[in-house]
């Protein structure tokens, strides 16, 4: 994805690129929660940002930020990676000069990304930063990432299923925007193939 199709001002360009690689530190290594899912959903935000008509500044240094946590959550270091996230991009943002109003919408992008936790976004940032979070998890490379995460937790086949039924098939129906339900539908039109498709070899078909 070329940045400059989104992010015209060079400036604003040199902040999310100086970002980018802060954010990149934080993971030691990759897995179904590493810093290429943050790649994806920071795509897929200018993407949708873009259709949607949102501040893509703001939700492009929310997207890059919004797991700097989750490897210490992963560790058992914090309790929420959200939470935590939005500090450590409040200190990293403050230490920049960027303006506190706009730190304040970036925070609360991070804040409000979770959709098993509050709080509900209430800008149009933080409603595609969670919806994009969301559609990481469907379609085909949510069936790779549920499959990265039992390897990485010794889960066999059939609790990745239960996984998909219990949690990834209502993300669909948890969408804020309009773009991202149009892109849901694909995706969840999928991983409900494939798990049909899983299901009937589990089975013995041929």
């Amino acid at each position: 994805m070329r940045l400059e199709e989104f992010i015209t001002d060079e400036g604003s360009r040199r902040l999310i690129e100086r970002t980018r690689e802060y954010a990149r530190h934080f993971f030691d290594r990759e897995g179904a929660h590493g810093f290429s899912h943050v790649e994806r959903v920071f795509n897929l935000c200018m993407h949708m940002g873009k259709e949607e008509g949102a501040d893509l500044e703001v939700l492009a240094l929310a997207a890059l930020l919004h797991d700097v946590a989750r490897p210490l959550e992963s560790a058992g270091k914090v309790d929420d990676h959200a939470v935590e996230g939005a500090r450590i991009a409040r200190s990293y943002l403050k230490s920049l000069g960027y303006p506190e109003e706009r730190i304040a919408a970036v925070a609360h992008a991070i804040e409000a990304h979770r959709f098993s936790r509050g709080p509900e976004p209430r800008t149009l940032e933080a409603k595609i930063l969670s919806d994009a979070d969301k559609l990481d998890a469907i379609g085909a490379i949510g069936v790779a990432r549920v499959f990265m995460y039992s390897g990485e937790h010794g889960r066999d086949v059939e609790a990745s299923l239960r996984h998909f039924e219990e949690k990834i098939l209502r993300l669909k129906d948890l969408m804020y925007t309009e773009t991202a339900r149009r892109i849901a539908e694909g995706r969840h039109a999928f991983t409900v193939a494939f798990i049909e498709r899983i299901r009937r070899e589990m089975e013995g078909e041929i």
